[in-house]
């Protein structure tokens, strides 16, 4: 096995990884924002705040400098094409935090807990998760495309 290869099982790994967390943080964390009462949330906003950047953020950043890496490098077998789509749907993802998520987070490390702002929160995730789910099927793809070689 090449070095390509260790590269997309790498890569492949992380977009996994990036998923699952990604659907922890919002189908669990931001609903259970709404037990937590309001004298309580800002301490509690910033300490977890802390932990999403390396659990969270700092792997998709991986995943996509990983990806961006198997442009040039990846295997013969993967169309350079389906690696492209890729970086569009990890650009989704950023987008919509860049537009959406980050303003919303800072204004509860400013101002505590606000529920329109939590219910907005929750209801632009879905587009994220989309394209973190999107990305997880054409990953499933391209490793079935690997598979034929190994079988």
């Amino acid at each position: 096995m090449g070095a390509s290869y260790l590269l997309f099982t790498l890569t492949f790994a992380l977009v996994f990884y990036v998923l699952g967390a990604t659907f922890v943080e919002s189908l669990v964390n931001y609903r259970s924002w709404r037990f937590i009462g309001e004298s309580e949330f800002k301490n509690y906003h910033r300490a977890i705040g802390r932990r999403v950047i390396p659990l969270v953020v700092l792997p998709f950043v991986l995943s996509v400098a990983l990806t961006i890496a198997l442009v040039p490098l990846h295997p013969s077998l993967i169309p350079v094409w389906s690696l492209w789509l890729s970086l569009i749907v990890d650009l989704i993802a950023i987008v919509v935090s860049v537009v959406f998520q980050i303003p919303l987070q800072l204004e509860f490390d400013r101002n505590g807990k606000s529920s329109p702002a939590l219910e907005r929160l929750i209801a632009i995730e879905w587009i994220r998760n989309a394209a973190h789910c999107f990305n997880a099927v054409l990953f499933v793809w391209m490793m079935m495309r690997l598979s034929v070689r190994f079988a």
